[in-house]
């Protein structure tokens, strides 16, 4: 008699932290155990990207580990082979007058897939809980009008395969009060044929929603852009988080879920 299926097979979590970030903590092994205990059928690490030592030095590895990381998930791999599908890939920061450096980086690896993100406005790390009481300072249009301009910046850069957490601005509650600078960016997004990480971290944060918003699920897949499940783990307990929903939520707006290995997109 077999066991039923998982409602997670045939999903995979394409946005996972390693420890080397310093601000996780499990092996990539805990986290392959915990995709296969959670029934999904791939993974794929998305570390921070090493960035110049000015640049967010506390919340990334460091070039010097950039090996060490690619040797972990190499081990995952190999001790996972034939149950659990592993790729290698890395959360990279868009950060103007950095282009050249992440360049070389991501030239350094083969890697699976590479998602291109903005977590700095300036100086401001503005999703850091840390320096939330900026956002009072702050008009709240303007805010997210130089956010999209990165962002379309990202898309444009080539650097990428998908854009990261969208609406990102948005985790402490602070949310977009007009929108027609992210309906912009989703029409670049679509026209450079990227995809878009669907992220299900915000579902733990303040914000208690995913990246993007149901309004921006729905608009990204009336632009036929492709959706990547990713949950942002940065411990093995929030690996495929809230999939099963968001799964039947990406279907339901008629959005299409892909993962990508050897930066080439599948599905």
């Amino acid at each position: 008699m077999t066991s039923p299926a998982s409602p997670l097979t045939g999903l995979h979590d394409s946005h996972m932290h390693t420890p080397l970030c310093q601000h996780a903590v499990g092996h990539p092994r805990e986290y392959a155990q915990a995709a296969l205990d959670a029934g999904l059928s791939g993974v794929t690490f998305t570390d921070h990207i090493p960035m110049p030592a000015w640049y967010d030095a506390p919340w990334r590895m460091r070039r010097d580990q950039l090996a060490e990381y690619v040797d972990m998930v190499r081990e995952a791999q190999a001790e996972f082979a034939g149950r659990l599908e592993i790729g290698l890939g890395l959360e990279a920061d868009f950060h103007p007058g950095t282009e050249r450096y992440v360049e070389e980086v991501l030239a350094a690896h083969p890697w699976d897939y590479v998602i291109g993100s903005v977590h700095y406005l300036g100086a401001w790390g503005f999703d850091n809980p840390e320096y939330v009481d900026e956002y009072e300072r702050r008009d709240l249009g303007s805010l997210y009008r130089h956010y999209y301009a990165l962002i379309e910046g990202a898309a444009r850069s080539g650097l990428f395969d998908s854009v990261g957490h969208l609406d990102l601005p948005k985790k402490f509650g602070h949310r977009d009060p007009d929108g027609a600078a992210a309906l912009r960016v989703l029409d670049s997004i679509a026209a450079l044929g990227l995809s878009l990480d669907y992220n299900t971290a915000g579902e733990r944060k303040t914000v208690a929603e995913a990246y993007p918003s149901p309004g921006l699920l729905d608009a990204a897949a009336e632009r036929g852009i492709p959706l990547v499940l990713g949950s942002d783990a940065h411990r093995p307990s929030e690996v495929g988080h809230h999939f099963s929903a968001a799964a039947e939520r990406i279907l339901l707006a008629g959005g299409r879920l892909v993962t990508y290995a050897g930066r080439v997109r599948r599905g």
